[in-house]
């Protein structure tokens, strides 16, 4: 991160530098000590170390070597101050040539310390996690988040989200999960799971499954963050590359998909004046990265052709411009490359604006209703559909029967919206 100004507020600094640099100081700190609840500890007591000093004694010139000194030192102590774990001093004290540790230039070591957050990355999402443990102690970890922030994200209590990762650093330890970086098969499974976590924390902040906000930005905001951080640790994976440019450009459209009234605006209606043109641009560019190396035969999967889908929006200036044919041959794609019930109801949409109405309904009588269990998706996109093919009285019983299954007030009331604009 830049040095700190002269003018700057210390309180600033620390909550900017805390942002930046704690997950390369939790990582560097799981990779000395093998322990990730007490590397957090750590860094946690030099946040609070920089918390009482700085204001007194001024910004540091590296405030992210401060941290990492800082939290070595703490480390040591510890270690000495535990007979049992003396063995643990003598690995801290060799990394400095048995000299009181200096923290040395974090720029001179970025191979280093870049592997650090990998592995870290890898760990919060180890497979014996579950899905919403690995998304909260990614954010925890890697995110920086403090625990109260993740819980207000998932709309649960401290307490609560507190015990979740707890558990989860206890199930780490139980299953003696290494901090080492998977190889081959290993290594491709193991990235497929961080991606998907990432785009779990995305797509709850783009569209949350409940409470009364349709968004939570800063939620979708952190998942675009994680995605450009797993892409500068993995720069020739045109999949991750492609996990990028989707959340990038998805989430260049959130200034225009609340009114002025703070009411949800859907896709098809939305200003596209509003949409973000720097977070287009750079989406696109991340995609541009990844098709150069899908050319070079590099494997491409879901997240390459979701965001190969949502540049076409992007591209039209008009919802009309829109090339739905070409979209649809994308799903048709994505379909057969990793197949399920979301990507089918998708290409439903996709199909009944390319073609017509029926052509869409055609493919989502081929979904089980019950697919996604109580989700409000496919009696969504079947109102849609009838109301498209003018079959207004089915649409909005449809609509009404999405609306009974949201757990989102948003969602809700767009949907019933949409069954009184459709009832005869």
């Amino acid at each position: 991160m830049p040095p700190p100004s002269e003018t700057q507020d210390p309180h600033e600094a620390i909550v900017a530098t805390w942002r930046a640099e704690s997950a390369r100081l939790v990582g560097a700190l799981t990779r000395m000590t093998r322990d990730v609840a007490l590397a957090e500890d750590l860094a946690q007591d030099a946040l609070v170390a920089a918390l009482e000093q700085w204001p007194a004694t001024g910004i540091p010139g590296n405030p992210g070597a401060w941290l990492m000194t800082t939290a070595k030192r703490r480390g040591i102590d510890h270690f000495r101050r535990a007979e049992v774990h003396r063995r643990k001093v003598a690995e801290l004290e060799h990394a400095h040539g048995g000299r009181e540790p200096q923290m040395p230039d974090l720029d001179a070591q970025v191979d280093h310390i870049e592997d650090d957050v990998l592995r870290l990355i890898f760990l919060s999402c180890h497979p014996s996690l579950t899905p919403d443990s690995r998304a909260a102690l990614t954010l925890r970890l890697v995110g920086g988040l403090t625990t109260a922030e993740i819980a207000r994200s998932f709309l649960v209590t401290e307490s609560t989200m507190g015990q979740r990762i707890s558990r989860a650093k206890r199930t780490l330890i139980t299953t003696r999960a290494e901090f080492e970086l998977p190889t081959g098969a290993d290594r491709t499974k193991r990235l497929d799971d961080v991606m998907a976590v990432i785009y779990l924390i995305f797509t709850e902040g783009y569209a949350a499954t409940s409470g009364a906000d349709w968004m939570r930005p800063a939620l979708a905001q952190e998942g675009i963050r994680l995605a450009r951080m797993l892409t500068a640790l993995a720069p020739g994976d045109p999949e991750v590359l492609g996990l990028l440019a989707l959340l990038e450009i998805q989430g260049s459209r959130m200034p225009a998909r609340l009114d002025d009234d703070g009411l949800p605006v859907l896709l098809e209606a939305q200003d596209r004046t509003r949409w973000d043109q720097l977070l287009i641009r750079r989406g696109l560019g991340a995609l541009r990265a990844a098709e150069l190396l899908a050319a070079r035969r590099r494997p491409v999967g879901r997240y390459f052709l979701q965001a190969s889908i949502a540049a076409q929006h992007a591209r039209a200036t008009r919802a009309g411009d829109t090339d739905w044919r070409r979209i649809a041959t994308l799903y048709d794609v994505l379909a057969a490359a990793a197949p399920g019930p979301v990507v089918e109801v998708n290409r439903a949409v996709a199909h009944g604006r390319a073609f017509d109405p029926d052509a869409g309904l055609a493919v989502l009588a081929a979904v089980s209703a019950d697919a996604l269990g109580d989700s409000p998706l496919i009696p969504g996109v079947y109102g849609d559909l009838l109301e498209r093919a003018g079959r207004h009285t089915e649409a909005a019983e449809a609509f009404r029967t999405a609306a009974a299954r949201t757990r989102n007030e948003g969602e809700r009331s767009i949907l019933l919206r949409r069954a009184d604009a459709a009832s005869p």
